[in-house]
This record gives structure tokens, C-alpha cells and sequence, in this order.
């Protein structure tokens, strides 16, 4: 096992963390449409046998293909240029020309296409297969289009459209259930080891998540999504620590899962710190339903601390826990899942639920 302070150790972790992208830009272009053919008939015993030039084919399509065994953009940053293969042209005999060939760029779940100047989103591609971003060039028409009473040798085609080439950002959104919001250390990689087949990197000293890890928590017959983003400290809306370069990725979180850490001094100011800079990063992230844990009851003096924490936060629920202790692990598990099922019912009801209208006019006959 390499040393947390050897050379080689260093380098691996920097080649992990610059091997997770988030967010980049790629070029684009659609496929040129085949331009028509200007051709006449050829053939023995046919003296006059008129135009048959045929179409030019349709230029590819750009196509972004959503892949669930992707997890980064990393990929689009080693190749930044995407073009879709031109139309060929029309040929003799009325041929059409061979479609081109479409370019598909694979992306990860989650994924949302952004214009790279405004930042204007221009496609979310949450539950989506395959999405044609740019569509390319239509063929052109042969000579025999031409033809007319008038103009029976027409030698004049259509050159086909041209497609369309454009910048576009490219940014990853973790989609998720429920999101873990802690200092360094508090004990987020250890629950999220625990509760699902994640194997985050658990060590003694801060920021051993350098990346945002995601698991499946099985419970019963239902999956719940946990994702575990790198610690966030006091300061970090000015760029303290990891700042807030993934704090993205749970924007999209039915919930939030805060963990109190009873073994820090400081544990009473936690909550209101970490509250405070999600609220400076996007003030809808507290408005998101909530779990209070305060992990790590099982070492000294935390059942003290335990209840100075929730006299601090009256009102509030606050679920001990210890990876420990099975008791502790079960409520935070019913607790994610009143979480999400909560949501559940909110989100059917701002929808309107039922929506079918009953017709209290309507007979219906009893069956014979």
C-alpha cells in the first residue's frame, strides 16, 4: 500500500481527480447535404433518353447518445471536435447518394447541454436515450426535377444545404435522491460505504473524497440514490477548500442529508455554518427537505453532546448514528425513505395527481 505523503501516492489521487470532469465544451457540425447530379439517359436504341440525375444524399446528424456506464465528461476532453459525415452525391440512373453517417457523442445520465456564452440551457437530457441535437443538410435535387415541356435537357442540380457547426457546452449534473452536505470527516464516505456497494476512500485525515461519489441504497422493494460530495468548510463561498465546484451536482437532490460531526469542537456552529453557505451557492438547496444526522455517537462525550445539539436546534429531528451500531443505521435509513416518499406524494400533487375528470352524468348499465 503506497504512503499517503509518498510521490507516487500524490500522483495517482492528482491523476484521479483530473480524470472526473464535470463540465467542458465541445465543437459540433452536422453533415453537408450531397449535391444532385446533372446526367441524361445513355443507352442503346435510346437516342433521347432525357435527365436522370439523381438526388444527393442527406448530410449525418450530430446525436448525443445518454449512456449509463459513463460517469464523467472526461472523455470530451481528450477529443473536442465532433463532425458528422457529408451526403454523397447523386449518380446516373436516378440514383440517390448515400446518406452520411451520424455522429454519436456519448454522454452520462444527467447531462444538460448549455449555450457556452449566456449559459443558457439548450437541452436537458435527464430520461432520455438518444436526443438529435443538430439535424444535417438535405440533398440536393437531380436534373430530372428540372425537367419541363419547355426545357427538356435541363443541366442545371441543386448543390445540397450546408449543415450547421456550433459551439456547445457540455455539463454533468449528478442525478440523485438524496445528497450528504458535511464537513471534512463527518463521516459521509463511511455512511455512504455502509449503506450501499460504494466503495468511497475512507482515511483519517480531510478531504479524502475528491470527487462525488454515488451508491444505490436498496431498502425493501425500493432504490434510493445517495450521492456523497467532497466537504465543505466555513469560507468555502470565497473559495476555502474545494470551494464550491461540486455543490452542482446536488441541485437536483429530492433531499439533503446534513452530518453533524459530535467529535468536532464546533459541532453546535455546524448546521448554521453549512446552512449559510448553501444559501450563499443557491438559496433553493435549503429549502430542500432535510435530515439532521449527528454521527459518531459512540465516542466520548457525545451523548452530552448529543443533547446540546438538539436543544440548539429545537424542533428540529436529529438521527444519531454510529456505522457501529445497527439500531442508529436503521432510522437513517427509514429516514431517507420518508424522505423520498414524501417527495413523491408532493411532486404527484403539484402535478395534480388524478387528473381523468369524472362524468357524473354518465349511466352505467349493471352487467346481466
Amino acid at each position: 500500500m503506497l504512503s499517503p505523503f509518498s510521490f507516487k501516492y500524490i500522483i495517482k489521487e492528482r491523476f484521479k481527480m483530473f480524470g472526473f470532469s464535470d463540465e467542458t465544451y465541445i465543437d459540433v457540425a452536422s453533415g453537408n447535404g450531397g449535391p444532385g447530379c446533372v446526367s441524361f439517359r445513355r443507352e442503346k436504341f435510346v437516342p433521347k433518353g432525357g435527365p436522370d440525375g439523381g438526388d444527393g444524399g442527406k448530410g449525418g446528424d450530430v446525436v448525443f447518445v445518454v449512456r449509463d456506464n459513463l460517469r464523467t465528461l472526461g472523455h470530451l476532453k481528450m477529443v473536442r471536435s465532433y463532425r458528422a459525415e457529408n451526403g454523397r452525391p447523386g449518380q446516373g440512373a436516378r440514383c440517390f447518394g448515400r446518406n452520411g453517417a451520424d455522429v454519436e457523442i456519448p454522454v452520462p445520465p444527467g447531462t444538460v447541454l448549455k449555450d457556452p456564452e449566456s449559459g443558457e440551457i439548450i437541452k436537458d437530457l435527464t430520461g432520455l436515450d438518444r436526443y438529435v441535437f443538430l439535424k444535417g443538410g438535405k440533398g440536393g435535387l437531380g436534373n430530372w426535377h428540372f425537367k419541363t415541356a419547355v426545357r427538356q435537357a435541363p443541366r442545371i442540380a441543386q448543390s445540397g444545404e450546408k449543415g450547421v457547426e456550433m459551439r456547445v457546452g457540455v455539463e454533468l449534473l449528478v442525478i440523485a435522491d438524496i445528497g450528504f452536505v458535511g464537513f471534512p470527516n463527518a463521516g459521509k464516505s463511511s455512511l455512504l460505504n455502509l449503506l450501499t456497494n460504494a466503495r468511497s476512500k475512507v482515511a483519517g485525515y480531510p478531504f479524502t473524497t475528491k470527487i462525488p461519489q454515488l451508491g444505490a441504497m436498496r431498502y425493501d422493494d425500493q432504490d434510493i440514490i445517495l450521492a456523497d460530495i467532497p466537504g465543505i468548510i466555513e469560507g468555502a463561498s470565497q473559495g476555502a477548500g474545494m470551494g464550491f465546484k461540486f455543490l452542482r451536482h446536488i441541485s437536483r437532490t429530492k433531499g439533503l442529508a446534513f452530518l453533524i460531526d459530535l467529535s468536532d469542537d464546533n459541532f453546535l456552529d455546524s448546521y448554521r455554518i453549512l446552512s449559510d453557505e448553501l444559501a450563499s451557492y443557491a438559496p433553493s438547496l435549503v429549502e430542500k427537505p432535510q435530515v439532521i444526522i449527528a454521527s459518531k455517537v459512540d465516542e466520548d462525550e457525545s451523548g452530552e453532546r448529543y443533547k446540546a445539539l438538539c436543544e440548539s436546534l429545537p424542533g428540529r429531528e436529529i438521527i444519531p448514528l454510529s456505522i457501529y451500531m445497527d439500531e442508529t443505521v436503521e432510522k437513517v435509513k427509514q429516514a431517507f425513505i420518508k424522505l423520498v416518499s414524501d417527495s413523491n406524494i408532493k411532486k404527484s400533487d403539484d402535478n395534480g395527481g388524478f387528473t381523468a375528470k369524472v362524468d357524473k352524468d354518465a349511466v352505467y348499465r349493471d352487467e346481466e
